[in-house]
């Protein structure tokens, strides 16, 4: 079932907070132990056997197109580049011409769940959900900000950044989206997921699937060190 359904990878960032390290490639293409993370993390969804990728490319959009265009086999590869910034929900709906499944997967692509995405798309058929968002519990949510929940796993609210460490669900940054929720972002439109589209839909059928994997992401210089000894050690 999931080969069916299409993954939109959000891989236009720049990585300000890299400089040095992904000066001549986007973020997402930043090598782990002689890998680009992307690869690393299409190897992850393929696992569950998800097929069909549509990355959602901005700054050196270039790199991205030629690394896969030399991808053969039973893969499939779109990308959608933006000429201008558009955000995060501005991005995929400058992809929706190539969104082909209902619903669809987006992901960011500097960061990496190794959640179970079967019981997730589960989770989100059970819930006849319009959005159903990964969240994992954190110790100290001042950087990510909170996402509640009520007590059906309905996304209740989100609180921004505030600096004095609190523990609470974050947003891991994967999603399932019916494609309904394509209509609620303005074409041509800087827009983002977290501050512009997600407080609409608040309440509107949308769901939390709570997972107890770590979240990795690549953001900055201490984090990426993180992530290449995280991922040295799943090699073994």
């Amino acid at each position: 079932m999931l080969k069916e359904i299409d993954v939109v990878i959000l891989c236009g960032g720049i990585g300000s907070r890299l400089r040095g390290t992904v000066d001549d490639r986007p973020k997402s293409m930043v090598q782990i132990n002689q890998q680009p993370f992307l690869d690393i993390l299409i190897d992850y969804f393929c696992g569950f056997g998800f097929s069909r990728f549509v990355l959602c490319t901005g700054h050196m959009s270039e790199v991205i197109q030629e690394h896969y265009s030399h991808k053969k086999g039973s893969l499939e590869f779109i990308v959608s580049n933006e000429q201008i910034p558009l955000g995060t929900a501005g991005s995929i709906k400058n992809a929706e011409r190539f969104i082909q499944s209902e619903p669809f997967l987006v992901t960011n692509g500097d960061s990496f769940c190794p959640m179970n995405l079967a019981e997730f798309y589960d989770f989100h058929l059970l819930k006849q959900a319009l959005m159903s968002m990964a969240v994992v519990e954190s110790e100290d949510t001042s950087d990510c900000g909170l996402v509640t929940l009520d007590n059906l796993q309905r996304i209740s609210g989100f609180e921004e950044k505030k600096a004095k460490a609190r523990t609470g669900y974050i947003n891991v940054g994967i999603y399932l989206f019916q494609k309904k929720i394509l209509s609620f972002i303005p074409a041509n439109t800087k827009y983002s997921l977290e501050y512009d589209l997600f407080p609409k839909l608040t309440n509107l059928d949308s769901f939390a699937f709570v997972s107890r994997a770590e979240l990795i992401d690549i953001g900055t210089p201490e984090r990426y060190e993180r992530a290449s000894s995280f991922f040295s050690i799943e090699a073994k």
